[in-house]
């Protein structure tokens, strides 16, 4: 009974996956120049950081800021906080290893840690020894984890809807890449619609999803290695550093979006308690990425702090 049970699933399994492909249709990727063409940003630049190719992009004067994104995202999600940044700040944005024009690591190195190796390398290369640290989600984790090893080197840390502690449930386009039977939407097709489920997700105001912001996304994550890079990424078992919070000692504002769907607003209070010299400001009607979602209501809260 067993066995044919799972003749069975086997069975529907293969027709799903057919169907799938039939309806959906083979997605190719997209060639790194093409992305450049649409995607290039004035002052990009490209470095190679522990073999890795690294899309950043450096202007303004002033004291450095450095800005790092979260899943699925780029450098580009903070377009509308660097216009204003760059008159008072040298502002560097990076895209991470795994994501954007930046494509993947071929180490397939994408553990917090190893994000926090290559931050480190990435500013002594440029050369920058003390700067201002800001993460948003995957990007926050990354920044507290760094200020837990270099406090020295960060004057002020923002941490934006930030990962690190154990989620009680992951979002759904993690689940499709953790599961081996259906990654392959991910990897071979690609469908728009999990683009705009996971953009529903981590907005608030879905209005404000406009066509340009889904073809940023979509675009960019078929960029050669990417869609792989995700599912490597999902597939790495999670590693509670979390306790290294009490090692950091920079000055640290914890900002949230209170209506967050990936990362509960809940865990803002548990920075706050691991974080000695910490504040937490919770923006209302807010989802996970607030630098895009509200750009000038969030850029005066972090501004206040930076000068504070």
């Amino acid at each position: 009974m067993i066995r044919v049970k799972q003749i069975f699933i086997a069975i529907v399994f293969v027709l799903f996956t057919f169907c799938a492909l039939f309806f959906l249709n083979i997605t190719s990727d997209i060639p790194l120049e093409d992305l450049k063409t649409e995607f290039k940003k004035k002052n990009s630049r490209f470095l190679e950081v522990d073999g890795t190719l690294v899309h950043y992009v450096d202007e303004g004067e002033g004291i450095p800021i450095i800005l790092l994104h979260g899943t699925g995202s780029s450098l580009h999600t903070w377009d509308l906080w660097a216009e204003r940044l760059k008159n008072k700040y040298r502002v560097l944005r990076i895209t991470l290893p795994g994501f954007g024009l930046s494509g993947p690591r071929f180490d397939k190195k994408y553990k917090i840690k190893d994000y926090v190796n290559l931050l480190e390398n990435f500013v002594e290369k440029i050369g920058v020894e003390k700067f201002h640290l800001v993460g948003n989600s995957l990007g926050g984790s990354i920044a507290w984890l760094y200020s837990s090893f270099y406090d020295k080197k960060v004057s002020k840390l923002v941490l934006i809807n930030s990962s690190g502690f154990e989620l009680d449930e992951v979002p759904f386009v993690i689940k499709i890449a953790r599961n081996n039977y259906l990654n392959f939407l991910i990897k071979k097709t690609s469908p728009k619609y999990l683009v705009k489920k996971s953009l529903k997700e981590v907005y608030y105001n879905d209005k404000l999803i406009s066509k340009s912001i889904i073809n940023r996304y979509y675009k960019l994550s078929l960029r050669q290695g990417n869609r792989q890079a995700f599912i490597d990424r999902s597939l790495i078992n999670f590693t509670d550093h979390t306790s290294r919070l009490k090692k950091v000692k920079s000055p640290t504002l914890v900002l949230w979006g209170k209506n967050d769907e990936w990362i509960n607003v809940k865990f803002a209070q548990k920075f706050k308690k691991m974080i000695k010299n910490s504040s937490v400001s919770i923006m209302n009607d807010t989802g996970h990425i607030p630098m895009e979602e509200k750009p000038n209501e969030s850029l005066k809260i972090v501004e206040n702090f930076l000068l504070d």
